[in-house]
């Protein structure tokens, strides 16, 4: 029964860097993926990133590949996104989620977000 909770949200600028945080109440590590989506006022939910349970797979949206790095780990029962050179089209409410696919359908656990705001 595991709840996550999502930290690490603020202001920052354009090309800056945040390093998002989710804390999950129970252990994470029969969730075979962790991952993000996010969702900016008005607009449809958009998956971000995603995590196998070892950290051998990952899988990145176009808009953010090259620029956000997901991990986790295990033993502590966390998920971080560390985003670099944020631009204003990625302002936007980050949610943590896990599951048993890569799909967001599939859900089984989320969190209630952590706002991110970035101005040019």
């Amino acid at each position: 029964q595991v709840q996550l909770v999502e930290s690490g949200g603020g202001l920052v600028q354009a090309g800056g860097s945040l390093r998002l945080s989710c804390a999950a109440s129970g252990s994470i590590r029969g969730i075979y993926i962790m991952g993000w989506y996010r969702q900016a006022p008005e607009k449809q939910r958009e998956w971000v990133a995603a995590i196998s349970t070892g950290g051998t797979f990952t899988n990145y949206a176009d808009s953010v590949k090259g620029r956000f790095t997901i991990s986790r780990d295990n033993a502590k029962n966390a998920v971080y996104l560390q985003m670099n050179a944020l631009r204003p089209e990625d302002a936007a409410v980050y949610y943590c989620y896990g599951g048993p696919t890569g799909s967001l359908s599939d859900m089984r656990y989320w969190g209630k977000g952590t706002l991110v705001t970035v101005s040019s």
